[in-house]
C-alpha cells in the first residue's frame, strides 16, 4: 500500500516538474526543444520536494543543541530520506521474507518493525548486519497505514510465531523504529512478554511527539504529545516489562520531539548525537549498538 502511494506521489511530482520545465524553457522552442529542460526539472522535482520537507521538519523541531550537530543531522537525514522515500520504499513490489542467519554462531531471531508511513525497506542496512552476527531476521509491513496502533499487535504476533517456528527458538528479539516501538509495546500488552528476549526501540515517541503532521490519523493521534493512549500504555507496564526494553534516541530528531523526553520510567536511553530520525535505521554506530544489546539478551 505504501509503495504504491509513494510511486503515485513521485509521478505527480515529476508531472508537475515537467510542466514547470516546459514553462521555464525558451518560449520560442518547440516541444522537442523543450524536452531536455522538462526532463531535467521533472527528475529534480521529487528530490527538491523531499529536501524542502526535511528542512522544514528540522526548523520546526529545533531544540537547544549545538548547531554543528543539527547541521550534521540535517545533511544526513536529507540523504537518508531521499534513499528511503525515492529509491527504496516505493519499489518494494514483493512482500518481506525471512532472512536466515549467515554468521557461524546461531543467535536469537529478530523481528524488525518499521515506523509511521514506512515499510520493511527501511531495514536494508541493518538486516545484513544482523544476519552476519548470527540472527535470523524477519521484517514486516504494518498495514493498514492509518489504523490504531493496537491493531498491529495481531500482525506482530503472527510474525513472532513464524520466527519461532522457523528457528525452533522459544523467544525472539524485536527492534522497532519510531511508531514500530509503540507497536511492539502494544503487542506485549496484549500477548505478554514470555516470548521476548529483548525489545529495542529507535527514535520511538514514548512520550509522544509535537509534530503536527501526524495528528489527523488514528495512530497519529495516539502518538501525539502525552496522549491518553500513551499514558494508558505506560500505566499497563510493569517493571519486569520495562526491564526488557532498550531505548535509543537522537537529540536532533526532526520527527519525534521534545527529543530527550522520549523514554520510560526507570530506563536511561542511549543517546546518538548528530543523527536525524530516519538515520537511526541506517547509522553504523546505531547498528553496532543494536547488535551489542542483542548479544546481551
Amino acid at each position: 500500500m505504501l509503495a504504491r502511494m509513494l510511486r503515485i506521489t513521485i509521478a505527480m511530482q515529476m508531472l508537475f516538474g515537467a510542466a514547470l520545465g516546459y514553462w521555464l524553457t525558451d518560449g520560442n522552442a518547440g516541444l522537442v526543444g523543450k524536452l531536455p529542460g522538462m526532463l531535467l526539472v521533472a527528475m529534480a522535482a521529487p528530490l527538491v520536494g523531499n529536501t524542502i520537507t526535511i528542512v522544514l521538519s528540522f526548523f520546526k523541531s529545533r531544540a537547544k543543541e549545538p548547531a554543528a550537530l543539527w547541521g550534521r543531522a540535517l545533511l544526513g537525514e536529507t540523504m537518508a530520506s531521499a534513499r528511503f522515500f525515492l529509491l527504496r520504499q516505493p519499489w518494494a513490489f514483493a512482500p518481506p521474507v525471512l532472512r536466515p542467519a549467515t554468521g557461524s554462531q546461531a543467535r536469537i531471531p529478530v523481528l524488525l518493525v518499521h515506523g509511521f508511513v514506512c515499510n520493511h525497506r527501511v531495514w536494508k542496512a541493518l538486516t545484513p548486519t544482523l544476519q552476519a552476527q548470527g540472527h535470523t531476521v524477519l521484517a514486516i509491513n504494518l498495514e493498514p497505514l492509518f489504523c490504531s496502533i493496537d491493531d498491529y499487535a495481531a500482525q506482530i504476533e503472527q510474525a513472532v510465531q513464524t520466527l519461532r517456528q522457523q528457528t525452533g527458538q522459544n523467544q525472539v528479539a524485536l527492534v522497532g523504529h519510531s511508531m514500530g516501538g509503540l507497536a511492539i509495546r502494544a503487542w506485549m500488552r496484549r500477548f505478554g512478554t514470555a516470548q521476548v528476549a529483548r525489545a529495542i526501540t529507535l527514535g520511538t515517541p514514548h512520550a509522544g511527539t509535537q509534530a503536527k503532521a501526524m495528528v489527523s490519523t488514528a495512530n497519529g493521534v495516539q502518538m501525539g504529545w502525552q496522549s491518553d493512549w500513551l499514558k494508558e500504555l505506560a500505566a499497563s507496564e510493569t517493571d519486569a516489562t520495562r526491564s526488557l526494553l532498550r531505548i535509543a534516541l537522537t537529540p536532533q530528531d526532526n520527527i519525534v520531539y521534545p527529543q530527550r523526553a522520549q523514554t520510560l520510567q526507570g530506563i536511561t536511553p542511549t543517546v546518538f548525537e548528530g543523527r536525524g530520525h530516519l538515520q537511526l535505521c541506517t547509522d553504523a554506530d546505531v547498528r553496532q549498538w543494536v547488535c551489542a544489546q542483542l548479544a546481551l539478551g
